[in-house]
């Protein structure tokens, strides 16, 4: 796995930090790759809905 560094609003941080709280994910690291795998899924099905891709790149 690869470390990313990115910039995130607080309170974003903190809903995501009530998420690892109450046990819904194990760590904030976790919670964030689970809402990466969510997006590409989503833009994976647009793309099978519409025959073309978004903007941005799968990776």
């Amino acid at each position: 796995m690869e470390r990313v560094t990115l910039r995130i609003p607080k309170q974003q941080i903190d809903e995501v930090e009530q998420m690892v709280e109450t046990g819904e994910f194990p760590n904030r690291s976790e919670a964030i790759r689970s809402a990466v795998r969510d997006m590409l899924n989503e833009q994976d099905g647009e793309r099978d809905e519409r025959g073309r891709s978004r903007n941005w790149a799968k990776v």
